[in-house]
């Protein structure tokens, strides 16, 4: 593979942009962009024999998505870089694309002088986003404010270990009625009605 340029292939729907893109990559100095496939299927039969460095992938594509192409191109092709270059920008595709192997996630607004120091930026190891998709991403890491008092997050996070009332009751030296009060509490300010929606809904909130 050339040492002088970063080689890139193209998988986009869209016959305008995957034209374009490819002009402007192909036509920048230190780039090279020969590949470009109208489909994840051509795609997946191609790339995995071509002499490729990034890859960029949009989600919506007919047939296979972006996301699954590029989870199989990740099992064929381990240290293949691939950046989803997508309108998308909601939680979902984000995270799967992240989860599946994507190394950037990029909006197709992003402008061609930047999508080009991005490919570059993925290339030396980084891992390129959008300032948007960035922001939601930091905003999911953020704590949920906990509307359980500590003892009934205490005692919900028994309940999660499989222990009945008069376990719990036993483990934190209170009475099995204070006990089912404090669940009481806890269904109520957690808007659900048994243990097991308390227990999902705490998980999935962060909340123990």
């Amino acid at each position: 593979m050339s040492l002088e340029s970063i080689h890139i292939a193209i998988v986009e729907d869209d016959n305008e942009i995957r034209q374009t893109l490819t002009l402007i990559i192909d036509g920048s100095q230190g780039f090279s962009c020969k590949y470009a496939f109208p489909d994840g299927e051509s795609a997946m039969a191609s790339i995995p024999n071509l002499p490729v460095d990034v890859v960029l992938m949009d989600i919506d594509l007919p047939g296979m998505s972006g996301i699954e192409v590029t989870k199989q191109l990740k099992k064929k092709c381990p240290d293949l870089d691939i950046i989803m270059l997508t309108v998308q920008s909601d939680d979902d595709s984000i995270f799967e694309s992240l989860c599946v192997g994507a190394s950037g996630y990029l909006l197709k607004d992003t402008n061609p002088a930047d999508l080009l120091v991005h490919i570059k930026e993925v290339f030396d190891g980084g891992s390129p986003m959008s300032s948007q998709v960035a922001r939601r991403i930091i905003n999911s890491f953020r704590i949920i404010d906990n509307p359980l008092s500590e003892r009934e997050t205490e005692v919900l996070k028994m309940l999660s270990k499989g222990l009945n009332y008069k376990e719990v009751a036993e483990e934190v030296f209170l009475s099995p009625h204070t006990v089912k009060t404090h669940i009481k509490n806890i269904y109520s300010k957690l808007h659900v009605n048994n243990r097991a929606e308390a227990i999902y809904k705490a998980i999935k909130q962060k909340l123990i």
